[in-house]
């Protein structure tokens, strides 16, 4: 199994997942804040379905994609949040029918691109498996302030290894958006996988040279929630060593677009 069917395989996975959380909820649960400021579980699953829209645009017509890049770029600030208030603003039955015929639709497209292409995107061009890992951590993360809106306790899975993966490949994204320097050398990551269908009791997900000085430690959950700004770096069982890891740990940021303010501390470290 190739690469970029293995990510796309996942991405369905996890869509799934989180389908059977929301496929049964009652029309006040649809209408429940969640810890996105303005946004009630509608805006979740609304943005999910409004940014594989937008990937499917981008993977079958680039010039049309532009003209949304174009949009992007005049209300920088604005358009996410216009995008998710449109869609849940329709019926959840609706809305509902919309994001899994999207995610349908993307994953034949994903599946039917030749190995190799790339897509434009609001950040760097994606390939394949990248563009499906985009997919698969927004999916996740949205699905995270889901759960936290219902009270349900999500158990890890193997899957995070595609937002580690992310999370540690756009360490100089984030200071790129921040108009900071990355810093020069590689860091060491090494996290904890959750146990599951495929990790084994202590595996470690690491990356990086094993010799390097700047070192990030801790659960890979924990860094999930990080890098796509779920949890404040306080509340979790996060290490760094040395003063750019520590750094990075400030400001780490897996998705496309301005830096997010991320969420304030609970106060209850993991």
């Amino acid at each position: 199994m190739s690469d970029q069917s293995a990510v796309i395989d996942d991405l369905r996975q996890e869509g799934a997942q989180l389908d059977q959380l929301v496929a049964e909820l009652g029309p006040e649960q649809w209408a429940l804040d969640t810890p996105a400021p303005a946004w009630t579980v509608a805006h979740q699953i609304a943005h999910l379905a409004w940014t594989d829209r937008a990937a499917l645009l981008a993977v079958t017509d680039a010039g049309a994609f532009a003209g949304e890049v174009e949009k992007a770029l005049a209300s920088p600030e604005g358009f996410v949040d216009e995008g998710a208030a449109q869609g849940a603003a329709q019926p959840p039955a609706r809305l509902l029918a919309e994001w899994r015929a999207g995610r349908a639709a993307l994953e034949a497209a994903l599946r039917a691109a030749p190995a190799g292409t790339r897509f434009p995107w609001y950040g760097p061009p994606m390939s394949v498996a990248s563009m499906a890992t985009g997919r698969l951590m927004e999916t996740w993360a949205h699905g995270q302030d889901i759960a936290d809106a219902l009270g349900v306790e999500r158990a890890p899975t193997d899957r995070l290894r595609h937002v580690v993966r992310i999370g540690v490949r756009t360490r100089d994204f984030a200071y790129a958006v921040r108009g900071r320097t990355p810093p020069a050398d590689e860091f060491r990551v090494e996290l904890a996988a959750p146990e599951g269908q495929l990790s084994k009791p202590g595996e470690l997900w690491t990356y990086g040279p094993p010799d390097a000085p700047q070192r990030v430690t801790g659960p890979a959950i924990d860094f999930c929630l990080l890098v796509t700004q779920r949890a404040h770096r306080t509340d979790l069982a996060l290490r760094a060593e040395g003063p750019d890891a520590d750094q990075w740990l400030d400001i780490a940021q897996a998705f496309a677009g301005p830096p997010g303010s991320g969420r304030a501390p609970n106060g209850a470290t993991r």
